[in-house]
């Protein structure tokens, strides 16, 4: 029993540790990442903007769903092995930069990502800048300690890379 006691008292102080490391983290959260790829402007910004596409190169995307505009602004749904997230597209400038919304505002999370597709040489670098929030301090300590805040910018990029590789 005292065994027991004290298991239960270490967890619940670990997780106490926990979130008060994850409220004293900020809400709001600013990181960016990029990468170049040997192949025109035109081909990285046509793979960055066409949500119907995404299962087809990004690992992890099961199903995405291009639903019908909303205030005038594009929006598409990713479904994945978490859950799915909608997105409305606030910005397109073709062959230049794309930027999307969490649009779902009952998630833990939220804010943008701007994508910038800039010629470099004979190629393109894709530079992704994510404005997040992460309202629940627990979600905020794993997202900075335990993923790392640019993990999915990281695998994004990856992705790409490896789609362009097989062309």
């Amino acid at each position: 029993m005292r065994i027991a006691l004290w298991v239960l008292g270490t967890v619940a102080a670990l997780v106490t540790c926990i979130l008060i490391a994850g409220w004293t983290l900020p809400v709001k959260h600013h990181v960016s990442r990029d990468a170049h790829f040997d192949v025109p402007v035109e081909s990285v910004f046509a793979l960055i903007s066409s949500p119907a596409e995404f299962p087809r190169w990004r690992s992890g995307l099961s199903r995405v769903d291009v639903l019908p505009d909303s205030a005038g602004q594009p929006r598409f749904r990713e479904t994945s092995k978490s859950g799915t997230i909608l997105y409305a597209v606030e910005r397109s400038v073709p062959n230049s930069q794309w930027v999307t919304r969490i649009a779902d505002e009952s998630l833990p999370f939220g804010g943008t990502w701007t994508y910038e597709v800039l010629p470099r040489g004979t190629g393109t670098t894709l530079r992704i800048t994510e404005d997040g929030e992460v309202y629940n301090p627990l979600f905020r300590f794993v997202s900075r300690y335990v993923m790392g805040e640019t993990s999915t910018i990281d695998q994004y990029l990856s992705d790409a890379q490896k789609r362009f590789a097989v062309r």
